[in-house]
């Protein structure tokens, strides 16, 4: 039996009763049939007590602003209290808490339910598999395709399981952009122009050829081995793992293997990981050499920013042009569409505040207006594509990005992602092979040896899956 499936087969024993009270509704003529234990309907009378189990306080923060009857003192929405069930992601942390929650939800009592909580993509389909039956499909809530029209396609992919069914919502897309250093575009390229800039990235051909022109004046290309590794990823042709538990190596796959080689021995890149303190991230900066890096809004605020300063906020820096590198930067959508990251919200099975966790899901998900303030407050990409074509029409601007809007090549690629190859594999294959395929740019084994490795360790951790002949 499949060690990944282990947890679906344990928690359809125990959810095979989490339904709510009362008797089950029709199923909407728009889905598929369910068996009997797979609806769920409302319970007749709201409980007291929601509980919302997340990994950290980012969702707690933003119903705090966005959500207006989130009353952040009393910590309640009108009479309901609301209990956050903070684990943090290390060393698998949140989700060992989220499924010992799960797994006891049938015979917790009320106010101990799990009822909303929160996922990755990495792992969404661990809780949005049909065979798990731990979340709820949003339809049955009160979401319709009316509510969601707005929501990006690749958003409702990740959450939707095999059945057609749709598990959960995201507030915020996480599109993926080229962002680079004005400083450096203008002595390579003549000008530090987005659209300028776009055109000589525009495929991986022309990206080529702009890093060689990037290594005749001293620059790299790419920070690291990792930086391009999304790009690749979220643009493969089929899934991981086939329908005869194979694992497959798509040919994008091996593409970035491909070019990552020739990039380090031509030295268009850094020979180091992703995250790696001392080269990659100090590229950020003044003194770095880095001409681009892949990655969403949220990698801009929460990982460049800060990296790009010479005088850090703690040390009574100012997040302005002038203070580093920060400012010098711009951003255009690059050479394939992808994404990075996101938050889902799903309502876990057997939750008896289905109806307040169908209005936060609306007013958060849903709403033109939330949409727009999140981005304007947060510099969120928001999950609502009329709100940001409106924005990319605004004077929203980006002072990392030099004034830059950039919500118009964000949507560019947003609208173009495609998520219909993900598999419950995702994670642990993707993190796999880019560290087996470390030691092959480091030149310390061959590639045919990076990949027997990756298939190795590949087995050690999905032991039912099979290497293929």
């Amino acid at each position: 039996m499949k060690k990944l499936t282990a947890l679906f087969l344990s928690l359809v024993l125990i959810t095979g009763t989490m339904v709510g009270c009362g008797d089950s509704k029709p199923t909407p003529a728009s889905t598929p049939e369910k068996s009997s234990s797979e609806i769920t309907t409302p319970a007749t009378k709201e409980g007291k007590v929601l509980n919302v189990y997340c990994w950290n306080d980012e969702f707690q923060r933003r119903l705090t602003e966005f959500y207006p009857d989130y009353n952040d003192e009393t910590k309640k929405i009108g009479d309901v209290s609301v209990n956050w069930m903070l684990t943090p992601s290390d060393n698998n942390a949140y989700q060992n808490a989220l499924d010992q929650a799960l797994l006891a939800q049938s015979s917790a009592s009320e106010d101990n339910k799990v009822d909303l909580f929160l996922i990755e993509a990495d792992y969404a389909l661990k809780y949005t598999d049909a065979k798990a039956n731990v979340a709820m499909d949003v339809k049955s809530i009160g979401l319709t395709d009316e509510d969601m029209a707005q929501q990006l396609k690749y958003t409702k992919e990740i959450v939707t399981d095999a059945t057609g069914i749709q598990r959960g919502v995201s507030w915020q897309g996480c599109p993926g952009v080229f962002i680079y250093r004005r400083s450096i575009a203008k002595d390579v390229l003549g000008t530090d122009d987005p659209a300028t800039v776009q055109a000589a990235v525009a495929n991986w051909d022309k990206f080529d050829a702009t890093a060689a022109d990037m290594s005749k004046k001293g620059y790299k290309m790419l920070a690291g081995f990792d930086d391009s590794y999304r790009t690749f990823s979220n643009n493969v042709s089929a899934p991981w793992v086939n329908d005869k538990l194979e694992i497959v190596v798509d040919a994008n796959i091996m593409k970035w293997a491909d070019q990552t080689k020739t990039y380090t021995q031509k030295g268009y890149n850094n020979p180091v990981n992703l995250w790696d303190g001392d080269v990659w991230a100090k590229n950020m900066g003044s003194a770095g050499k880095a001409f681009g890096y892949f990655g969403p809004a949220w990698f801009i605020d929460f990982v460049m920013a800060g990296n790009s300063m010479d005088k850090a906020l703690t040390d009574g820096g100012k997040a302005e042009a002038g203070n580093g590198a920060f400012g010098d930067y711009a951003a255009c959508a690059g050479p394939q569409s992808y994404f990075w990251g996101g938050t889902w919200m799903c309502a876990a099975n057997g939750s008896d505040n289905v109806s307040l966790i169908a209005d936060i899901m609306k007013v958060m998900t849903c709403s033109e207006e939330t949409a727009t303030n999140l981005t304007k407050s947060c510099n969120e990409f928001a999950n609502n594509i009329k709100a940001m074509e409106a924005t990319a029409k605004s004077d929203f601007a980006s002072s990392f990005l030099g004034g830059q809007n950039v919500i118009g090549a964000m949507l560019e690629s947003a609208k173009n992602i495609d998520m219909s190859k993900i598999s419950p594999y995702d994670q642990g294959l993707n993190e796999g092979f880019q560290t087996a395929f470390h030691d092959y740019f480091n030149g310390t084994v061959t590639k045919e040896k990076a990949l027997e490795n990756f298939y190795n360790a590949a087995k050690v951790k999905y032991p039912d899956l099979k290497i293929p002949s």
